[in-house]
């Protein structure tokens, strides 16, 4: 089964077994009705959990899971990144794409010169940057614009880039 990260388990809540998560989801309307998710711990390792309560709270959740009944048990989880199948995702209109699926592709110039690797992704507000470190740990900017990216080759797992004036 194909996954997607959705957040991340950071810390212990109480003393009942309940965990604070930190939600990557612009919007929690996907967790609606869900009885259960993957957790995937550091070394990982994936185990599937019954959900008997999910709390959304701006950009938290707390959850508590079936068969984590104390602290002890929740602390054993905390770094756990937080699964849901990839079908549950809306498709996105051409040209658009999820970051799980351009971090980790490789970039290259039109010319085919060899840029790195997208290794984050962070948003301005007008738009994303692309995060591409070269193999020696040079660190490139890419701004997720038209301009700058000319193709996303999902498949291939690659992207390729023209380099605008600066970077």
């Amino acid at each position: 089964m194909d996954f997607f990260v959705f957040g991340e388990i950071v810390k212990t809540r109480g003393l009942q077994g309940c965990v604070k998560a930190v939600s990557f989801l612009e919007s929690s309307a996907v967790l609606t009705g869900l009885d259960g998710i993957t957790l995937e711990s550091k070394s990982g390792e994936k185990s599937r959990y019954e959900i008997e309560k999910i709390n959304p709270s701006g950009k938290f959740l707390f959850l508590e899971l079936k068969g984590i009944a104390d602290v002890e048990a929740a602390r054993a989880l905390v770094g756990a990144k937080l699964l849901l199948p990839r079908d549950l995702l809306e498709a996105l209109p051409e040209n658009e794409y999820y970051w799980q699926d351009i971090i980790g592709l490789d970039a290259y110039t039109r010319e085919g010169r060899h840029l790195g690797r997208i290794e984050s992704i962070f948003p301005t507000g007008s738009n994303d940057v692309y995060v591409c470190r070269s193999e020696n740990g040079t660190e490139l900017l890419i701004p997720a614009i038209a301009d700058a990216v000319v193709q996303v080759d999902l498949a291939g797992r690659r992207i390729i880039v023209n380099l605008l004036e600066g970077l």
